[in-house]
């Protein structure tokens, strides 16, 4: 039997505070004209790590997980567990499967064997309705952003709102709309503004806010910062490790930014081999002998972006 829906209303878990309905949050954020308040905290100094406890409840559980494509096998027996709370970062080699085990989670892929539990809920063989409901408890960030070109960066963010709550009409819809583009870290001129009006940077940050829109207690994010600059990447950084401190997210991160896995991840989590060979922080992860770990992570881009972590400061 499916859980029943989790409300708009629902509490964010710990160590966020307690999230509110679309509707009161975008009150909230309208009692300030300029929603400085919000903007200055998305922006604000970097924020620092907080791991999650070891015995956090698990939130994503992959057992023996089997996906093919005809002959070619991309996962055999892959297992995976996602604590709450956490950031887990997920690299792995062209071809690995990264992609193909982030559609598994979600419903997109249907693995010839293994089961796949999220929030406590089996994603395998769920009618339409079940996964629905389900899926109204996450947030997706896809590469590129995804946003349709047609609508505006405020109609796309205002689609799944659409979808789950219908009965809600503008101007409701554009204050919630408004407060998830300044929880993306937008300006407020970039809700009327269509895709091909926007940055690369922004572009991501629009589809951001399109995540949070149902206020998500799982939060997943495919190559986030692909193509943008340095600088760009690293406000983006601190921009998801800020949301996360506040709304007590749960991240699944795939990415190849070495940067990103230092500067935000808790864990991370190695495909090679058809499976996740390890799970573990990175400072663990290097004492592993796996060759790929080591060429990934030590080799000159890996010793590079460690070294820029540790100069600033970081602890592990």
């Amino acid at each position: 039997m499916s859980k029943p829906p989790r409300n708009p209303g629902d509490d964010a878990p710990e160590p966020g505070p307690p999230l509110k309905t679309p509707a009161q949050t975008a009150r909230a954020g309208a009692a300030n004209p300029k929603d400085s308040e919000l903007r200055a905290s998305v922006r604000a100094a970097p924020a620092e790590r907080r791991p999650p406890d070891k015995d956090s409840p698990t939130i994503i559980k992959v057992t023996g997980l089997h996906n093919a494509f005809g002959d070619a096998v991309i996962h055999d027996k892959l297992d995976l567990t996602v604590r709450r709370g956490e950031i887990l970062g997920v690299v792995g080699g062209s071809g690995t499967g990264k992609s193909v085990l982030l559609r598994s989670i979600i419903g997109l892929q249907t693995p010839g064997e293994g089961t796949v539990e999220v929030l406590g809920e089996d994603m395998i063989d769920r009618t339409e309705d079940e996964a629905k409901n389900i899926r109204r408890r996450w947030g997706i960030l896809f590469q590129n952003g995804a946003l349709f070109s047609t609508l505006t960066v405020a109609e796309n963010v205002e689609l799944p709102i659409r979808e789950y709550f219908p009965f809600l009409k503008p101007p409701l819809l554009d204050e919630i709309a408004s407060y998830k583009i300044a929880m993306g870290g937008l300006p407020p001129d970039a809700g009327p503004k269509f895709p091909s009006e926007l940055s690369g940077g922004m572009v991501k940050r629009a589809g951001l806010a399109r995540a949070l829109a149902l206020d998500p207690e799982l939060l997943f994010l495919d190559e986030p910062t692909a193509g943008l600059d340095p600088i760009a990447a690293a406000a983006f950084d601190q921009l998801i490790l800020s949301l996360q401190h506040r709304l007590g997210l749960t991240v699944f991160l795939i990415t190849h930014d070495l940067d990103t896995l230092h500067a935000i991840c808790d864990r991370v989590a190695v495909l090679a081999d058809k499976r996740v060979v390890a799970v573990d922080t990175i400072s663990n992860l290097l004492a592993l002998d796996h060759p790929w770990i080591q060429e990934y992570f030590n080799g000159p881009r890996g010793r590079t972006a460690a070294e820029s972590y540790y100069k600033e400061g970081a602890v592990a």
